[in-house]
């Protein structure tokens, strides 16, 4: 009996949809995202795919997957119910103080995302927990009470809870959980105990205020989706991805949406860990343009690189630190607005310019022909040749290349171009845009970009990489089957997992090594019960340990990995090794005369690796003869001959300018690079070398 698992991704602009049988066979198909009501467009999408499979939902009997933009959403558009928040007395401003940061000395303008939760809407209780994790004062229940009859009288639907000190003793944040089960029932409540028990006040409070205030959005949502997904016949609970690149049931992640913010994007740095050990190839840079944002993401010794802290909502020209932080674990990317949606424009000085709006689905590039009227990325792609308006998801969807040449020549004329060179111009920018993020991320952790390979995909990647890649001094890019809906595809391929940390503040030199023993021993079985609820079996579960340690008096932590499991033995000096090596990669120094203190533990909790793979291998034969149609680069007209990627064969090297056409995606490569056909079905572009 074959096995068939689905996986549905909702991004900004498209919706993925991959059915993947236990043969290999793949059937995928994407539709424009419904923003009104996004399970309109899951659903559309799960429809087309089984109809190409020829199956109903009773076969879909492997997993179901979900990677969604719900969350996101919900924080952007701020249109969420009205959510409390309960503070210790003294402290009723954390979150429009924040960290006292400004992340632009010099610019007298510089904004921040309003807090999520206003001051009308925000409680003190009179309580105290010490920094080491001591109850000094107790709040009274009737104060609990009288502000849970508030919120209930007020149509509060969800409170986040922050108290001090909580991430060291969250008995106060509980009792205040249990008087509201009490008297507001109706309510849900979110502790900072346990949504992010972490040192730092105002990250703790960001998160949980997040957490609390989408909630109320994602459970009826993902009670919809089951519900849903079982009045059509389907048996299988739906997963969800999570920031951290793993899954997890359903029910779980409705209580923490928090987790769920870059579910889609991890996605695809996962599916880049699975290409880069298909490849042998341990470092390479991870791609993903999409119709919204574009996403980069450095891969190294097969894994991506995971980070403790990240934001959403960045107001002021996307920079960091006007947004709102969120201290959970998270793959750690770059994301930026600039998609096949991106607006372009011209700012004050004359300077052609794109995003970071984006026309989305709706009303899209005016060549969507939905209404749109500002020209953007794939208008210009259209108006250069690169894609053909006739052969867009395979025909499916016609392309209006009048309306998009009209649009990027009026957008041309004010600053004297012509409609190809303002086309080229936005080509150009949109790409620079992608390759200086690159740069800056990389640079940020120490790592030399330079020469890397760069795996592309996403429905724009493809399109607009090989350029990437020549900025980026990268020599070589890989196209992997099924590129356009790759994200969707690497939920099929991720693990079940999540990451839980906990601070316990400590010289490295003085640790207890029981107290270390029952913080992470708790850990582990949180995890172990949340992979359960996702239908794994004990012995299916694996861990992996690591710590966050600094030089006694800086702010900042390092995060490595334990050799050890700190449940059985503790190894201070092999982490002080660890750590020393890590500083020296990061900042070229290490301070001998310093002690080390540990800030957090972590510990993640992972199924097996799922044996899935697409059967995408290559095919032998003859080459096939190319179609031709000119396309626009760097202002003058180039013929340039144009493949469909089911008839390329294996071996044979094309030299660019080459465009290679699939239904979901259309790959363009550059004069001076030449692409072939791998033996795993991936195309292979390399630069030539220069003489």
């Amino acid at each position: 009996m074959t096995r068939y698992s689905l996986a549905i991704d909702i991004g900004g602009t498209f919706t993925d949809a991959v059915l993947l049988a236990d043969d290999g066979r793949t059937f995928v198909d994407k539709t424009l995202t419904t923003h009104g009501n996004l399970l309109d467009g899951f659903f559309r999408g799960v429809g087309l795919v089984m109809d190409r499979a020829g199956i109903g939902p009773v076969d879909v009997n492997d997993v179901l997957v979900h990677a969604t933009t719900v969350v996101t959403n919900a924080l952007i558009e701020r249109k969420g119910p009205p959510v409390g928040l309960i503070l210790t007395k003294g402290f009723s401003d954390i979150l429009y103080i924040r960290d006292e940061h400004r992340y632009d000395m010099y610019d007298p303008q510089i904004e921040f995302a309003e807090p999520l939760i206003p001051r009308e809407r925000t409680w003190v209780v009179d309580e105290r927990v010490l920094a080491d994790g001591t109850v000094s004062r107790i709040p009274a229940e009737a104060e609990i009470a009288a502000i849970a009859r508030t919120c209930r009288d007020r149509g509060i639907q969800s409170v986040a809870v922050s108290l001090l000190n909580a991430y060291r003793n969250g008995e106060n944040e509980a009792r205040i959980a249990e008087v509201f089960a009490r008297e507001a029932p109706e309510i849900f409540v979110s502790l900072s105990s346990e949504i992010a028990p972490q040192m730092r006040e105002y990250l703790r409070t960001s998160t949980v205020a997040i957490n609390a205030y989408t909630v109320p959005i994602t459970r009826p949502y993902l009670d919809a989706l089951i519900a849903e997904l079982d009045r059509r016949g389907f048996a299988q609970q739906p997963l969800i991805m999570l920031s951290n690149g793993g899954v997890i049931g359903a029910g779980k992640a409705g209580t923490l949406p928090v987790r769920m913010i870059e579910s889609g994007p991890a996605a695809g740095a996962l599916v880049a860990c699975y290409f880069s050990r298909m490849f042998d190839m341990p470092d390479l840079i991870s791609f993903d343009m999409g119709g919204t944002t574009a996403k980069a993401c450095l891969i190294q010794n097969h894994e991506p690189l995971v980070t403790g802290t990240f934001e959403v909502d960045r107001r002021y020209r996307f920079k960091p630190g006007s947004g709102m932080p969120i201290t959970v674990p998270s793959i750690d990317m770059i994301e930026i607005g600039a998609g096949g949606g991106s607006i372009a424009w011209v700012d004050e000085l004359g300077l052609l310019r794109t995003g970071p709006e984006s026309a989305g689905s709706i009303p899209g590039p005016v060549c969507y022909g939905r209404g749109g009227t500002e020209p953007c990325v794939t208008d210009a792609d259209v108006v250069l040749g690169i894609l053909d308006p006739d052969r867009f998801l395979g025909g499916d969807m016609k392309l209006d290349a009048e309306g998009a040449r009209a649009a990027v020549g009026a957008l041309g004329a004010r600053i004297g171009l012509t409609p190809e060179e303002t086309a080229w111009g936005i080509y150009e920018v949109v790409c620079e845009q992608m390759a200086g993020a690159a740069r800056t991320h990389a640079t940020d952790r120490g790592v030399d970009y330079r020469g890397l390979p760069m795996l592309a995909f996403g429905g724009a990647g493809p399109v607009h990489a090989c350029l990437v890649a020549d900025l980026i001094e990268s020599r070589q890019v890989i196209y992997p089957p099924l590129a356009s809906v790759l994200s969707a595809f690497g939920t099929l391929v991720t693990p079940a997992q999540i990451d839980l940390v906990r601070s316990q503040l400590a010289p490295l030199a003085a640790l207890d090594p029981a107290a270390v023993a029952a913080l992470v021993g708790q850990m582990g079985e949180e995890g172990a019960a949340a992979l359960g609820e996702a239908g794994l079996a004990p012995a299916d579960i694996g861990f992996v340990f690591g710590a966050d340690l600094r030089y006694q008096g800086q702010q900042s932590e390092l995060r490595i990995e334990l050799p050890f499991d700190p449940r059985a033995a503790l190894d201070p000096e092999a982490m002080r090794r660890i750590f020393e090596t890590e500083y020296v990669a990061q900042y070229g120094l290490k301070l001998d005369d310093m002690g080390i203190e540990v800030v957090n533990w972590h510990v993640t909790a992972r199924g097996r690796l799922p044996e899935r793979s697409a059967a995408t291998a290559a095919r032998g034969g003859s080459a096939p003869l190319p179609r031709s149609r000119t396309v626009h680069f760097r202002g003058r007209p180039m013929e340039t001959a144009v493949y469909a990627r089911a008839e390329l064969v294996e071996g044979a090297a094309i030299t660019g300018p080459v465009i290679v056409e699939e239904r979901e995606t259309t790959i363009f490569v550059l004069p001076g690079w030449t692409v072939r056909l791998h033996p795993n079905g991936s195309l292979v572009a390399d630069k030539m070398m220069e003489h």
